[in-house]
């Protein structure tokens, strides 16, 4: 199943590229609201699976926005490809990766624009986000699926200066400037998967790939961060986790890059879609 948020109104994807409003469709039993369908995710999957929708009806790209637009909580977690870890100068962490948060001012759909922070140091991290569709508290790591509402494409875009600047570095703030947090296209639940657990994700620049990976190579599984992350953290429905960026970002390479007014950032992920950002001053 797909879902996605079309204009402020949860909708069902069909097969063919087609919205099918969720609200119209259920005669009001689910919300338009793509936000408010997580806390009742189970009986909203039991109904899109039973019920015979009607036909639905073309959409754009650009009408879409986040599958999860008001979080309560974003956990981002850092270092989760050795490749990354290596790259950013740090060891492979033992346990539970470094976790911090963005916040949900940044949060944006699959195309958008963005500005650029002024005299700042943009850079690109394409990532997996699991989007939490049952509380998940001190939960096994063979029940974790059983929480995840469904999978998406993110961007954890960074603007360098602000993230490592002070006597301690500034991961949420540096993270979170308007835009710094585009999801979509749409949230696929993992079942729709072959294997959710070993997706490619690749990331390109103005045409040139500049990341390209796959989730197998993750350090801590989808299902290894909820356990890890719930044994602290009560996860709510609507939360979201973003998952860790593969090898290739700027600030690993040499000379150092980063994005400029005019570039246009692609980021897709099998089986979910693509990301498209352009960049201004």
């Amino acid at each position: 199943m797909r879902t996605a948020n079309l204009l402020g109104r949860l909708v069902l994807v069909t097969e063919d590229a087609l919205a099918v409003d969720v609200a119209e469709a259920s005669n009001g039993r689910f919300g338009p609201d793509p936000q408010s369908v997580f806390e009742h995710w189970a009986a909203f999957r039991s109904w899109a699976a039973e019920t015979p929708l009607p036909p639905g009806r073309p959409f754009t790209a650009a009408d879409l926005r986040s599958p999860a637009p008001a979080p309560r909580q974003i956990f981002a977690v850092g270092l989760n490809y050795r490749a990354h870890a290596d790259e950013s100068g740090f060891g492979t962490p033992d346990g539970l990766p470094p976790v911090f948060t963005k916040y949900v001012s940044s949060i944006t759909g699959p195309v958008t624009e963005v500005t650029l922070p002024e005299g700042g140091h943009t850079d690109w991290e394409v990532e997996l986000v699991a989007v939490i569709g049952e509380r998940a508290h001190r939960v096994d790591e063979a029940d974790a699926w059983r929480h995840v509402a469904g999978l998406t494409a993110g961007q954890d875009l960074s603007e360098r200066i602000t993230q490592l600047a002070g006597p301690a570095p500034q991961f949420g703030v540096g993270k979170s400037f308007p835009g710094f947090t585009p999801m979509g296209p749409y949230l696929v639940t993992p079942d729709t998967f072959v294997d959710a657990g070993d997706l490619e994700l690749r990331c390109a620049v103005n045409g040139e790939e500049v990341q390209k990976g796959r989730t197998s190579d993750l350090i801590c599984s989808v299902p290894a961060l909820i356990a890890r992350l719930s044994a602290i953290v009560p996860l709510l429905p609507g939360d979201v986790v973003f998952t860790g960026t593969p090898d290739g970002v700027g600030m690993g390479r040499s000379p150092q890059r980063w994005l400029s007014a005019g570039d246009e950032l692609v980021s897709h992920i099998e089986g979910i879609g693509e990301l498209r950002q352009t960049f201004r001053s």
